[in-house]
């Protein structure tokens, strides 16, 4: 299991200054990458739109794996609810489900001679 490590509560909320064009951004990195450091978080815009994020490579590794943790408690509500399905009889047998599903496939698919292009006619012929 994942031990979350909880960062310092530096994180402020974005404001107009944290929202910086590309071209400033790339002349003032160096200082914008120590303000990231120090907590802050800057969007980059590129043509007036949201283009990339800079943030603190620590709050990146610490978003990762909040969402990796998402992703597991999901996963256990899935389980969770497919055990409750099986204790409460809920289930089908997977190879007849397999069998009715290519039944069905095969109803919808056109035949395939029906809608086979006709062959252009040779010039020699």
């Amino acid at each position: 299991m994942y031990r979350i490590r909880a960062l310092a509560s530096t994180a402020m909320p974005i404001t107009t200054t944290d929202v910086i064009p590309l071209t400033q951004a790339r002349a003032n990195l160096s200082e914008l990458a120590d303000e990231v450091k120090a907590g802050a978080e800057k969007i980059i815009t590129k043509n007036g739109e949201s283009y990339v994020a800079l943030i603190d490579a620590d709050r990146l590794d610490y978003y990762h794996r909040l969402e990796r943790e998402r992703v597991h408690l999901v996963l256990l509500d899935d389980i969770e609810k497919g055990l409750a399905d099986i204790d409460a009889g809920r289930t089908h047998d997977a190879r007849e489900v397999l069998l009715e599903l290519r039944r069905i496939e095969r109803a919808r698919a056109p035949s395939r001679v029906a809608n086979r292009p006709a062959r252009p006619k040779s010039a020699g012929r």
